[in-house]
C-alpha cells in the first residue's frame, strides 16, 4: 500500500518551479498522476504513483512523502486530513482501572488519537467526501474491544477531562487568580486538598499571568484532576516540573486510575515508566502518518523503544539501539579549569541564591539538577553575564552561548534567515551541518517562518543555534522541554558529540534523568527551600552528585537488566530500602 502526503505548511509552490510536476516521469509520459489544485497546492494521486521518490528529493522545501506501508494496515485507517493529508492507523483503548500510556514521536497523531477517544474528532475513516459520522465508526468497530467505547461517546454518555500540551498557552485563554479558574471546574472534590497534594497554595491566590511554566503545569493538572468525569486525558503532564513534583503528579494521576480510566501521554521514560501499567507504541513520519502498535506492558514497551526494533510488527523505528551505562563515569575530569567561581550570593526581593566554590573544567559536560525555583536558571544566567551577583567572583574569560529556558519567537523570519543573521558562515561548514543540523533534523524547518514552529521544532531550532554559535561554553537551560523521547536522546547525543569533538564545556539544566545520565561528566546539585531560598554544590562526579541530588529528593533508581536503564524504585520496596542503607541512590556497581 503506497500512500503521498503533502505537508502544506512547508510547500511553498509560488516560491519554486513546479518540480513535483515537472520531474515526474508518469507525467512527462502524460498521465496526471501530479496536478496543481485549486488552493495552489500539488495533488499527488496515490492510484497512478509509481513510487519513484524523485518528486520526494526535488521538492525544494521537502514538503512531500512517498511511503510504502502494510497492507495489512489499509483496513485499519482511522483518520485523514484531506487529500495528501495526515493519516492515523488504529486507536488505543482505555481501560478502567489502569493508566494507559502513549509513547511515539511528535506529530504522528497521538493528540489526534486522545481527541476522538473524547469525542472531540469524529473520525472520517479515510472517507473525505462525507461530513463524519459515528453509524459507519461503530459498524467498523462493532465486535471489538473498542466498540463499547466509541458506543457510549457516539451516544454522550461519557464524560472527559482533557489536559492540554501547551499550558503556557493557559494565560491567553484564562484571567483572574488561579483560585478563580479551580473554581470553575464543576467538582465534587476539595479544591485545598488537591491544591495540596499539587504544592499549589504557594501561588494559589497569584494572577495567572504570573505563573511559570511549572506553575502552569501543575494548575492545569490540577483542573483536570478536579473535574469528575469517567475517563481523564493527560497530555505530556510533566513539561518544566522537577523530578520530585513529576513523581507527585505520576502519584495524583494513578490514584485516578484506581476508580476511573487514564490514559497518558508521556516522552520522560523515566516518570512514563513509573506511572503507566501498559504503554501503547506509535511510529510512523512526522506529519505524514502514525501507526498504534498493540499495548504492551510499560517495561516492555520501554525496552523495545530503545532497542528500536518492533518484532510483532517487524518494524524497525530507529538506526540503532538506545544503551545505557550502569557504572557512572571516571570521577576525576583532567583538564584545566575553563571557569571557576567563589561562594556566589545573588539577593532578590523574596528569594536568595548562594552557591558553593566550584570549577568548570575545559571539555567538561556539567548537568544541573534540583527542585524548581532553587535557583538554577539564576546560576547560569550570572555566568551568562545577564545577572550579577551580589557577592562572590567568577574567574572566566570566555566566550558563552546560552539558550534560555523559555522561547519566544520574537525573529519576524524564516530559520534560514535567523541562522544567518545569528550565525553567518558558521552554518555552512561542514561540522555544523553534520553535527548539528542533520542530527536536530533542521532541514525541514530551514525555510519555515520561525513564528509556525511549534514547541518542539522551537526547541531544536533553539538548541541548534545555541551550539552552532563560536563559544567556549554553552549555557542550555531545559532543552528536553516539548521533545518527543526519541529527540531528547537525540538532542543529549548532539550535545555530548560537540562538546566531545570541538573540546568545549557546556552546562545543561534538565529534569529528565535519561537526559542528563547521557549527557554528563559531572552534576552541579541545586537545593533549598523552592523560592525562598536556594543552595548550588559542585559540580561533583556523577555517583556523588547523583547520590545527593536524589537523598535530597528521598527516590532511588534500580537498573533494568536487559538495557541499563534507570528506573524508579517504588517507596520503601527492598531494592529502595537497600540502596538507601548503601547510600548508593543511582549507580550500583
Amino acid at each position: 500500500m503506497r500512500i503521498a502526503t503533502l505537508n502544506k505548511d512547508k510547500c511553498q509552490s509560488k516560491r519554486c518551479n513546479q518540480e513535483c510536476i515537472s520531474y515526474c516521469p508518469r507525467v512527462r509520459s502524460g498521465d496526471e498522476t501530479v496536478v496543481m489544485g485549486e488552493n495552489g497546492k500539488p495533488i499527488i494521486s496515490e492510484e497512478l504513483c509509481v513510487g519513484c521518490g524523485i518528486c520526494v528529493h526535488k521538492c525544494p522545501f521537502d514538503a512531500i512523502r512517498i511511503i510504502n506501508l502494510a497492507e495489512e494496515l489499509e483496513g485499519e485507517l482511522v483518520q485523514q486530513y484531506g487529500v495528501n493529508g495526515f493519516r492515523l492507523y488504529r486507536l488505543p483503548i482505555p481501560r478502567p482501572g489502569e493508566v494507559v500510556g502513549m509513547l511515539g514521536p511528535n506529530a504522528i497523531g497521538k493528540t489526534t488519537a486522545l481527541k476522538i477517544l473524547s469525542g472531540q474528532e469524529i473520525p472520517n475513516l479515510g472517507n473525505l467526501d462525507a461530513t463524519p459520522t459515528w453509524e459507519p465508526v461503530l459498524e467498523k468497530y462493532a465486535g471489538t474491544e473498542l466498540y463499547n467505547h466509541l458506543e457510549k461517546v457516539a451516544n454522550g454518555k461519557l464524560t472527559f477531562s482533557f489536559k492540554p500540551q501547551y499550558v503556557d498557552m493557559l494565560p491567553r485563554v484564562h484571567s483572574g487568580k488561579v483560585r478563580q479558574l479551580l473554581e470553575k471546574v464543576e467538582t465534587v472534590k476539595d479544591i485545598t486538598a488537591v491544591a495540596a497534594e499539587l504544592d499549589l497554595n504557594p501561588c494559589i491566590d497569584r494572577d495567572i499571568g504570573q505563573l511559570s511554566g511549572g506553575e502552569l503545569q501543575r494548575v492545569a493538572i490540577a483542573a483536570t484532576v478536579l473535574k469528575d468525569a469517567d475517563i481523564y486525558f493527560f497530555d505530556e503532564p510533566s513539561s518544566y516540573l522537577d523530578i520530585y513534583q513529576r513523581l507527585k503528579i505520576a502519584k495524583v494521576v494513578q490514584s485516578l486510575a484506581e476508580e476511573k480510566s487514564v490514559m497518558v501521554i508521556e516522552h520522560d521514560l523515566a516518570v512514563l515508566d513509573f506511572l503507566a501499567d501498559t504503554v501503547h507504541l506509535m511510529y510512523g513520519s512526522e506529519g505524514s502518518y502514525g501507526v498504534l502498535a498493540q499495548p504492551r506492558t510499560v517495561r516492555n514497551a520501554i525496552n523495545t523503544y530503545l532497542d528500536g526494533f518492533l518484532k510483532e510488527e517487524n518494524v524497525r523505528i530507529r538506526d540503532r539501539p538506545i544503551k545505557f551505562e550502569a557504572r557512572a563515569p571516571r570521577k576525576d575530569w583532567a583538564a584545566i579549569s575553563l571557569v571557576s567561581f567563589g561562594q556566589l550570593r545573588k539577593d532578590f526581593a523574596k528569594f536568595t541564591l548562594t552557591t558553593e566554590p566550584g570549577a568548570i573544567k575545559a571539555g567538561e559536560v556539567v548537568g544541573i539538577v534540583g527542585p524548581n525555583a532553587t535557583g538554577k536558571t539564576t546560576f547560569v544566567k550570572i555566568l551568562a553575564d545577564e545577572i550579577k551577583p551580589d557577592a562572590g567572583e567568577i574567574d572566566a574569560n570566555v566566550k558563552v552561548s546560552y539558550k534560555p529556558q523559555y522561547i519566544e519567537p520574537s525573529f519576524g523570519g524564516t530559520v534560514n534567515e535567523l541562522f544567518m543573521t545569528e550565525l553567518g558562515n558558521r552554518m555552512t561548514t561542514g561540522f555544523f551541518k553534520s553535527e548539528i543540523s542533520t542530527p536536530l533534523n533542521m532541514a525541514p524547518l530551514q525555510n519555515r517562518e520561525l513564528k509556525s514552529l511549534s514547541g518542539g521544532e522551537l526547541q531544536r531550532v533553539a538548541i541548534a543555534l545555541a551550539l552552532g554559535r563560536e563559544a567556549d561554553i554553552y549555557l542550555i537551560d531545559e532543552p528536553s522541554a516539548y521533545l518527543d523521547s526519541n529527540q531528547r536522546m537525540e538532542a543529549a547525543r548532539t550535545i555530548r558529540r560537540v562538546m566531545e569533538k570541538s573540546g568545549r564545556s557546556g552546562m545543561i539544566v534538565d529534569h529528565d534523568v535519561y537526559f542528563i545520565d547521557m549527557v554528563s561528566d559531572s552534576i552541579m546539585v541545586f537545593s533549598g527551600e523552592p523560592s525562598v531560598s536556594g543552595k548550588g554544590e559542585g559540580p561533583l562526579g556523577m555517583r556523588e552528585g547523583m547520590n545527593l541530588f536524589l537523598r535530597n529528593v528521598d527516590i532511588t533508581f534500580r537498573r533494568d537488566n536487559d538495557t541499563n536503564r534507570p528506573r524508579i524504585n517504588k517507596k520503601d520496596s527492598r531494592l529502595d530500602r537497600e540502596q538507601k542503607s548503601s547510600g548508593e541512590f543511582y549507580y550500583t556497581e
